[in-house]
């Protein structure tokens, strides 16, 4: 069992930075690919970063390449995102994901998922 806590969410204006933290309790840490995934009001989940447990292998969302940057510290056993030039179309929950062994941006395939954290982007 595995338990994810997100935090670092807020409200911030248009072109700023914030940086989203998941702690992740368990042992087993480095053997989960972390996922970040985000839903804005009335649209369905979507990807937008994940880091393998494998290799450390980084993969983005077209929408969020070049200013969002994925990271952990297995020692810390926590996830990171740092945000950057973030956009009004930015706004919403961010949820960080823990898929066993495997690596995916499917959302149906992670196994464990923490209770989000609001971003707002103001313009």
């Amino acid at each position: 069992q595995v338990q994810l806590v997100e935090s670092g969410g807020g409200l911030v204006q248009a072109g700023g930075s914030l940086r989203l933290s998941c702690a992740a309790s368990g042992r087993t840490f480095s053997s989960y690919t972390m996922g970040w995934f985000r839903q804005a009001p009335g649209k369905e989940r979507e990807f937008v970063a994940y880091i393998s447990w494998s290799d450390g292998r980084i993969y983005y969302a077209d929408s969020v390449k070049g200013r969002f940057t994925i990271s952990r510290d297995n020692g810390k056993n926590t996830v990171y995102l740092l945000m950057n030039s973030l956009r009004p179309e930015d706004t919403a929950v961010y949820y960080c994901a823990a898929d066993y062994l495997t690596t995916t941006i499917s959302s149906r395939l992670y196994d464990y998922w923490g209770q989000g954290t609001q971003v707002t982007v103001s313009s």
